[in-house]
């Protein structure tokens, strides 16, 4: 007879599947509701009468509402459990939606974003809290792995569902389908979710108080690191998203519709990466897989500023992009699993925690580009240089991957 360690044991595969099934649609709704009008930005730049750099200032509000809402969220959940809190949120989110519908003005608009971005925190948040709830060992990184392959590939596919969307909407209908989203999300949760932390399992926790928790996750090193590299990792992906809708669609005469395209294409480099990255971690270190990633994308964003300035053209720029990306998708799940692996105590200020960082700093970090003239590929890639030096910088004083201990099998 097998021994139960974990609840997550006990499933069938059809149970797994419904659960990674949930809360992959949770863990997509953040990246949805950040992404998603990518392509529409320059319409809205025009419409609004307003800069580029006031038009990022949007994404920016979404992501920093984002970043504040996991921090709100993830405490919560370890306190009155993952549910009501995930609910709760996502009903916020929806009456955001429909607000930035009727926005008159970017002011508007900008609060109903930072409103988006509370709202769809506790998808990603309370979905890896979920996970760690129910599994440990390799089987947590396996579950994790498949919601860094949703939270991975959903930034690189709404611009590519938003493309598709403006043939039929303008950048208000977007919002509208958005609305929708949630609302499914909500039905979702309500029907097919259950509380995977019971009273009894919060009472019994060690650390029972708030500050206990972030006391418990300051003073692991090997976390710290990871949600350092995860913010890094995170601002120089978005580095790209929120520049290159203004460089593929005004400098290289992109199509809505063909900057969709490119997108698709990028996401198969996350795919690979995520997928790769996941079944290595069965005989390599995640810290090793994050070693070797940062490397790549360093190499990456290098090539890219070298090309531009050498007058390569957009192959020059897309052909290194694609690899910068699955580097991305390499180190999405080995940055979760050093990040979440030691701390089901604390699982859901754990989650929210690593979330904010990948989205607060993005969110200060990205606008950045917008300072300057997007004429060439140079300023895009010259951050994601920068943030993925400061990860390889991290990963080796900070996290020191031969002082990692080994997975559980």
């Amino acid at each position: 007879m097998s021994v139960v360690v974990h609840p997550g044991d006990a499933l069938t595969r059809s149970q797994r599947l419904s659960y990674v099934l949930v809360l992959g649609a949770l863990t997509a709704l953040g990246p949805f509701t950040i992404d998603l009008y990518l392509p529409a930005l320059p319409m809205l730049e025009q419409e609004l009468d307003v800069s580029t750099s006031a038009v990022q200032l949007t994404l920016t509000a979404t992501m920093v509402g984002f970043a504040v809402g996991q921090l709100l969220v993830g405490p919560l959940s370890d306190q009155i459990g993952r549910r009501m809190p995930l609910i709760a949120s996502t009903i916020l989110h929806v009456v955001a939606c429909l607000g930035a519908v009727v926005a008159p003005d970017l002011f508007w608009l900008a609060v109903a974003r930072i409103l988006q971005g509370v709202g769809a925190a506790a998808g990603g948040v309370v979905a890896m809290a979920m996970v760690r709830d129910l599994f440990g060992g390799y089987p947590l990184v396996r579950m994790l792995s498949r919601l860094a392959l949703v939270s991975g590939l959903a930034p690189v596919l709404a611009p590519v569902i938003g493309s598709q969307l403006l043939l039929f909407v303008d950048w208000r209908g977007l919002f509208a389908f958005l609305a929708v989203y949630g609302l499914l999300v909500i039905v979702a949760t309500t029907l097919w979710v259950r509380e995977t932390l019971p009273p009894e399992a919060r009472s019994a926790r060690g650390h029972s108080t708030v500050g206990q928790r972030y006391g418990a996750l300051v003073r692991d090193r090997i976390y710290v690191g990871a949600v350092i590299i995860a913010g890094a990792n995170f601002s120089a992906l978005f580095a790209y998203l929120s520049s290159s809708s203004f460089l593929f669609q005004e400098v290289y005469a992109l199509s809505p519709q063909e900057y969709g395209f490119l997108f698709g294409i990028n996401s198969i480099g996350v795919v690979a990466g995520v997928q790769i990255s996941s079944r290595l971690q069965k005989i390599v270190g995640p810290q090793w897989i994050v070693a070797g990633a940062t490397v790549l994308q360093l190499v990456s964003a290098v090539a890219i500023i070298t090309l531009d300035l050498s007058g390569a053209g957009f192959f020059g720029i897309v052909v290194p992009l694609w690899f910068f990306i699955l580097g991305c998708g390499f180190n999405f799940p080995a940055i979760t699993a050093l990040a979440l692996v030691r701390h089901g105590h604390e699982a859901g200020t754990a989650a929210s925690l690593l979330g904010a960082a990948n989205f607060g700093v993005a969110g200060i970090v990205s606008p950045i580009v917008g300072l300057f003239s997007i004429a060439n590929a140079v300023p895009m890639a010259s951050v994601m240089a920068i943030s993925v030096s400061i990860a390889i910088a991290v990963l080796w004083l900070v996290v020191r991957p031969r002082r990692v201990p080994a997975l559980e099998a």
